[in-house]
This record gives structure tokens, C-alpha cells and sequence, in this order.
């Protein structure tokens, strides 16, 4: 992940000294204004959860706490839809895999003892997205996308301490630099997405072990965070 966000700094930096250039000749001079054009997205994301604590207090006294400590990398992959609306603005729609998942810890607050458990969460998103583009310099055009997004996770494991929803929507807000090469464009871009719904699964029919509810009941509340760094070819 880091190796990523390194090159998608230096891909600004970039793009900053083209300010600077004269004017040199564009690669794809009309590749804008297609009406239609297809793509596909390569990157990498974290999966995070906003953690509400219920301050549950078990038949033993004990109240537990969670957080979810360190972010693991996971895998995305999508293809790009997109329609030309203007020269500043195009809707985009972009059915995306990530494959990943989380890592809780759950500590108890009087005794410090932990408990640690992880999920794989793998989601399918439709993210429909403006894209809000400044003028181009030279082979260069930074971009600005705006918009919301519903997923589904694939084969939920049950019996696991925690469990979450299937479902979930949200909205998702980044930016990106079209690079402009002989045959198609390059664009690193980093997004934001911001679930807007509880995740949490409270009812826990399957957990066959009741001496595990102490940790669902531990929360009130999970929403869904993601970041993912891309590599869009269109």
C-alpha cells in the first residue's frame, strides 16, 4: 500500500511541472469527447469499521471494548463504464471486487484481557460516480469523483464472533490525474468510501457458542469505511 500511495504522490508531483511546460502535443486529442468507452481498475484497499460500544455489561461484570487496530491490504478489481456529459463531467458506473478483510480486538476493561478474531469480507460495489474533471495541460488532467455506491458481500461465514450484514450503501468521494499515453489513459486515483448504514448482525441464531455473544453485544453500532488506491487504464 505504500509503495502505491509513493507513486501516486510522485504522479502529482508529476503533473504539477507540466504547469511549468510549454506546450507540447497531446496524445489522444479527442480521446474525451467519446460519447461511450470502457476501462477496467486494478488497486489495492484497507476495510475498516466505525465502532459504536454498547457498554454491554455481562452476567460475569465483565464490559468489553473493541477496535479494529491495523488495517490489512486487499485486492480490487472493477470495469469502467463511462458517459460523456460535457467537457468538464462524465457519469461513470463501476462494478468492483474487493477482496479482503478485517481484524478486531476486543479488550476487557477492568481484568486487560484480549480477545482478537478476524472476518474475510469479500464485496461486490456498483459505485455510480460523477467525475469532475479541470482543463487538460499538455498530457495531464487532475479530476475530482463524486458519488454512491450499494454492495453485497459474497458467502458471509457464519459462526463467527462477529458477523455483519450482507447489504450496505454509501457514498464515496476522490480524486485522480488522467495520464495520457499513446494508446489509452493511466489514472491513479484514491477514493474514499463512506458506508451509511449499521452492518452490525445482531441476531445470532447461528452462533453455537453463547459465550461469544458477550462480543457482539459489545457493540452497538458498525458502519463501513474503505480506502482504495487504483490504477484505472481507459
Amino acid at each position: 500500500m505504500k509503495k502505491f500511495i509513493v507513486l501516486f504522490v510522485a504522479s502529482i508531483m508529476l503533473s504539477i511541472q507540466a504547469f511549468g511546460q510549454q506546450q507540447k502535443l497531446q496524445n489522444q486529442p479527442y480521446a474525451d469527447h467519446k460519447i461511450f468507452h470502457f476501462g477496467f481498475m486494478v488497486g489495492m484497499h484497507t476495510q475498516d469499521l466505525l465502532l459504536t460500544q454498547s457498554g454491554y455489561t455481562n452476567k460475569n461484570g465483565e464490559v468489553w471494548f473493541s477496535e479494529i487496530p491495523s488495517y490489512s491490504p486487499g485486492f480490487s478489481v472493477g470495469i469502467i463504464t463511462d458517459l460523456y456529459l460535457n467537457s468538464f463531467m462524465n457519469l461513470r458506473a463501476i462494478p468492483t471486487l474487493h477482496l479482503g478483510g478485517k481484524g478486531f480486538v476486543f479488550k476487557e476493561q477492568t481484568s486487560g484481557e484480549e480477545f482478537k478474531t478476524g472476518l474475510r469480507n469479500n464485496y461486490i460495489t456498483l459505485p455510480l460516480q460523477l467525475k469532475l474533471t479541470a482543463g487538460r495541460i499538455n498530457n495531464y488532467r487532475p479530476y475530482f469523483v463524486v458519488g454512491g455506491y450499494g454492495s453485497v458481500e459474497l458467502a458471509p461465514r457464519k459462526g463467527q464472533p462477529i458477523l455483519l450484514k450482507p447489504y450496505d450503501y454509501g457514498i464515496e468521494i476522490g480524486v485522480g490525474y488522467d495520464f495520457y499515453l499513446p494508446y489509452f489513459k493511466l489514472c491513479p486515483e484514491l477514493k474514499f468510501c463512506f458506508g451509511l448504514t449499521d452492518i452490525l448482525e445482531k441476531n445470532r441464531p447461528d452462533l453455537a457458542e453463547q459465550e461469544l455473544m458477550k462480543y457482539p453485544l459489545s457493540l452497538a453500532k458498525a458502519t463501513q469505511r474503505m480506502i482504495v488506491l487504483s490504477i484505472n487504464f481507459e
